[in-house]
């Protein structure tokens, strides 16, 4: 099902293909997703393309917003795996652009942001993606996070997820994803870590481009339909870990997922499992901190939501 925006041409697929599809999945938020939209639509660059907002198990509802030229809009419902990781791909299907672009329907792209990344692609034909740095806004203050350098490797993503480079600032070749690189993983629970995943499978093809500046708002609140979820969260990071084997090949990236699904266990009472895991961390890496955490947590030492507090207000996720 398509819905066209108002004053929108009646057949948005007519016409040169554009240069660029932004893909925003949604999910009963409408204020929030048209500022999503707005962000893209005022990018004032000499990039054309069109905004596909898909609409996951809520009503296809365009928002009322101005086109600049070049630009069109228009929504469809999500026709598979229901959450993000469906979404997502039913936008990259029904896209037309040479390229996709990921944005989230509580963030926001900054000026400048697609212009940037195109160039960024023109002086890198080997990335396989392109990303940005950000500012996290926690409620109270904005946090600038950068990435490590201006191009990451598959080991720079074994060894550290880089959070700086997050899913609403990723573009893609749209070859890529509907061939080699291939699409969202929708076998992951509740999609977590599905940009991880991606991310991961890119830098095993090329390399991930970065334009370290931050040209991506992240809204890191308390509203995201993940927080919180603990018992998910472990399961995803297992099923990554069995994924992805060059996880083995690192002790230290070993140790960290393990502390991370330790973490998340503990965080949803299943004690004696964090333990475990918390111990198989230290084995592989002593430094991993979120192994001790969780230990703590499993017994009644601290509470996640005080942890979780804490690296929230320093622009920081677990």
């Amino acid at each position: 099902m398509t819905a066209d925006a108002p004053d929108h041409p009646a057949d948005p697929r007519a016409g040169d293909p554009p240069g660029v599809s932004v893909v925003i999945p949604t999910h009963n938020r409408p204020e929030l997703m048209r500022l999503a939209v707005e962000s893209v639509l005022s990018q004032e660059a000499a990039v054309t393309g069109e905004v596909i907002i898909v609409f996951d198990a809520c009503a296809v509802e365009i928002p009322e917003v101005s086109l600049p030229e070049g630009w069109s809009l228009r929504g469809l419902a999500n026709s598979r795996t229901r959450g993000l990781a469906g979404a997502r791909n039913s936008g990259i299907s029904d896209a037309r652009g040479e390229y996709v672009a990921f944005l989230d329907d509580d963030d926001t792209w900054l000026p400048g942001k697609l212009a940037a990344q195109m160039d960024r692609f023109a002086e890198s034909p080997q990335a396989v993606a392109v990303g940005t740095a950000m500012v996290v806004d926690n409620g109270v203050e904005e946090i600038v996070r950068l990435a490590p350098g201006e191009t990451l490797t598959h080991e720079d993503f074994l060894r550290n997820r880089n959070p700086g480079v997050h899913s609403s600032s990723l573009v893609f070749r749209r070859s890529d994803l509907l061939g080699g690189l291939g699409l969202i993983d929708e076998e992951l629970p509740r999609s977590y870590g599905e940009d991880y995943d991606i991310l991961l499978r890119a830098s095993a093809l090329g390399t991930v481009a970065i334009v370290n500046r931050p040209l991506v708002r992240v809204l890191w609140n308390g509203q995201s339909y993940y927080f919180g979820q603990w018992a998910s969260y472990a399961e995803a990071l297992q099923y990554l870990l069995r994924k992805h084997p060059d996880f083995a090949t690192s002790p230290r990236a070993l140790g960290r997922i393990e502390a991370q699904v330790s973490f998340a266990l503990a965080s949803s009472g299943q004690g004696r499992d964090a333990r475990a895991w918390a111990w198989r961390a230290i084995g592989h890496d002593p430094r991993q901190v979120k192994a001790y955490l969780a230990t703590a947590i499993s017994l009644r030492l601290l509470t996640p939501n005080a942890v979780t507090r804490i690296v929230r207000r320093v622009g920081r996720g677990i």
